[in-house]
């Protein structure tokens, strides 16, 4: 992996740069993401800053810049109502095609993962994966996600369908 990757938690000034790139990871895997590249482009750089603006227990977005460029992305979110806020998802995670296969995946996962261990009284993190992308689920498996479920037609692309597997990691385990 090249020396020069940084991974941090996206700010509100990585606003344009955080749109820009989450257009670009849909157009290139419609099949992974519920999003549209028409949804992403209705979203301003106000309101995208101001999400990104959020209390960290509340979401956040890890991102791995590669000379100051993001190339791989992993984004958090906690369920707020009473009886689900033990719950937090895990969502648009991605690596850019041309870093694949170094880790990458891997760093922004730890990351994210480590943050929310420290959110006070989250207990597990679920996500979703499309039955297209097997080396997405074994990355989450390594990690300690385990299938619990499966959403047939969990997504519509033109006219195909998506399945996708519901997975989940429990925070009580040990890292």
């Amino acid at each position: 992996m090249p020396g020069s990757i940084v991974i941090r938690l996206l700010t509100p000034t990585d606003a344009d740069a955080y749109l820009r790139v989450r257009v670009s990871q849909i157009e290139l895997e419609p099949n992974a993401f519920a999003e549209s590249p028409i949804e992403v482009r209705g979203k301003t750089s106000a309101a995208t800053a101001e999400r990104l603006a959020a209390p960290r227990d509340v979401s956040f977005i890890v991102g791995a810049f590669a000379d100051s460029e993001i190339v791989a992305t992993a984004g958090y979110f906690r369920r707020m109502e009473l009886k689900t806020r033990h719950k937090g998802r895990v969502w648009g995670v991605f690596v850019a095609p041309v870093f694949r296969g170094q880790g990458l995946g891997r760093l922004v996962m730890n990351k994210l993962i480590a943050e929310a261990r420290r959110v006070e009284g989250l207990e597990q993190l679920d996500l979703t994966v499309a039955a297209t992308q097997p080396a997405a689920k074994r990355l989450y498996e390594s990690l300690g996600f385990v299938v619990y479920g499966r959403e047939t037609r969990s997504l519509r692309v033109g006219d195909a369908y998506v399945d996708e597997e519901l997975m989940l990691l429990s925070l009580d385990a040990v890292p």
